[in-house]
């Protein structure tokens, strides 16, 4: 629809319909707002459509296999086999569009306009938005910004052929025989056990010391000892150089210690970090701060210096993480219909990698505890000593609790094991409220059960530890 200089009054408008986006427009349109939201893809952002919900579908299909094709304790004998068509077909029309298809569904619900192109600012209180058959000016009352990030290409491995970024490596047309990464962090390292477990002998090249940054060496040793035991090679200190591509393969130069070496692969996953999506929306037009990397400056009710202008998500400071979206979202929502729990004070932030042995990390954990001084206590619960780990033959990995020495109020949690993902939230919930180990230990868990490994860890941290 080509509209003129005319703009069209809408109330609250959304700009990115991804998990912090389609949050936002729902949870405002539950607080009475009117709402239209504006997505330049497809409904659902990166996360659900080519990030977190089908790399983790990926992920679940490599643990699989790879328990179908190895030795096991349990006298199962399996002859894995993949088909790997299949295998896309499922992960996209099962699971992707499913989920998809599901938030147009409640954005319909809730009443949310949905406006399909892509927004900019003419200037503090009009969007231009430009579609397919023209375009058109919205004028809004307020404004959440939610239009996520996408991942850094860096200069000499330009996305095409069989240099792939994150979107492309979910998408290959088979199983490679040799997986080239560069970057080993979450992604990276996500991927990379996701294609080992599927086959694939994967090289990882880090240019830090260490891969998976955010979690401790003590954490990341059950991965890494993993992941090398099934054939993958990991070069940290190393800086990615060039890489050269054929028809049928790609190969990278890299220096590690001053030496150049190479690799060749089928293909090349480029996964060093993530650019914020702000430098398409015009906001010179406006009078909106912007700071470093492009990243919008905001208050902790997810404000912008101008006062009704929110951002949210990857484009604020913050890890970039969905879950962190999706909280400031409601935020945001609440801080424009003045309802009471319109501020960010949260003290615990959850992050998770999906890697063979699960990691998970909340509140406090080693680094902050060294660069904050703090007093406090540590205490780890071992999976091996957990019934239903060594029921499942998942018996690697910890619990370690951070306590305040003078309290025993719960600062922070780490879990590296069998539903890490999981289990963490809990311990979110006990930090966000105060609750001491005794609060936990206190707290009937069910047997036999992942969760009470949390339990038995308060119990060692109270001095009454009964399963260690």
């Amino acid at each position: 629809m080509v509209v003129g200089a005319q703009a069209t009054e809408v109330g609250t408008v959304v700009i990115g319909s991804g998990p912090g986006g389609y949050v936002a427009a729902i949870r405002a349109a539950e607080l009475g707002q009117k709402v239209t939201i504006i997505e330049r893809d497809e409904i659902g952002g990166v996360c659900l459509n080519i990030g977190c919900i089908p790399s983790k579908a990926l992920i679940n299909v490599g643990h699989h296999y790879r328990d179908s094709v190895e030795e096991n304790p349990f006298g199962l004998t399996t002859t894995g086999t993949l088909d790997w068509a299949q295998t896309q077909d499922w992960k996209q029309h099962q699971v992707v569009e499913k989920l998809t298809g599901g938030v147009a569904m409640l954005l319909k619900k809730h009443h949310v306009d949905v406006i399909k192109g892509e927004a900019s600012f003419n200037d503090n209180e009009t969007l231009n938005v430009v579609q397919e058959d023209g375009h058109q000016l919205l004028q809004f009352e307020n404004c959440i910004i939610a239009t996520g990030s996408r991942p850094v290409e860096i200069p000499g491995f330009p996305f095409t052929g069989r240099i792939v970024d994150s979107t492309g490596a979910l998408s290959l047309p088979e199983v490679p025989q040799h997986l080239i990464i560069v970057g080993g962090g979450v992604i990276g390292s996500e991927l990379g056990g996701a294609y080992a477990n599927l086959g694939a002998d994967v090289t990882i090249v880090e240019g830090l010391d260490h891969t998976l940054n955010g979690f401790d060496k003590e954490m990341t040793k059950p991965v890494l000892d993993d992941f090398k035991a099934h054939g993958g090679q990991i070069f940290t200190s190393a800086m990615a150089k060039s890489a050269v591509q054929t028809e049928d393969d790609v190969t990278l130069t890299f220096e590690v210690d001053g030496k150049e070496q190479t690799v060749t692969g089928d293909y090349l996953l480029v996964s060093v970090g993530r650019k914020a999506n702000t430098d398409t929306l015009g906001l010179n037009n406006t009078d909106i701060k912007v700071g470093e990397h492009g990243l919008l400056e905001v208050n902790d009710s997810m404000q912008t210096n101008v006062p009704h202008i929110y951002a949210i998500g990857d484009i604020v400071a913050g890890p970039a993480l969905a879950h962190k979206a999706s909280f400031e979202a409601k935020v945001a929502a609440a801080a424009i219909s003045g309802a009471a729990n319109a501020h960010d004070l949260h003290y615990s932030l959850p992050a998770v990698a999906y890697t063979h042995y699960e990691l998970a990390t909340t509140g406090e954990d080693l680094a902050s505890v060294k660069a904050k001084q703090l007093d406090v206590k540590m205490t780890k619960f071992p999976f091996a000593a957990n019934g239903r780990a060594l029921a499942m033959d998942a018996g690697v990995g910890f619990i370690r609790l951070i306590t305040d020495k003078a309290t025993n109020a719960l600062l922070g949690a780490q879990i590296v094991g069998p539903g890490a993902s999981d289990l963490i939230s809990e311990l979110s919930l006990a930090i966000e409220n105060g609750l001491t180990t005794e609060d936990i230990s206190l707290t009937i868990h069910p047997h036999p059960t992942l969760g009470e490994a949390v339990m038995d860890a308060a119990e060692v941290a109270d001095g009454l530890g009964i399963h260690i």
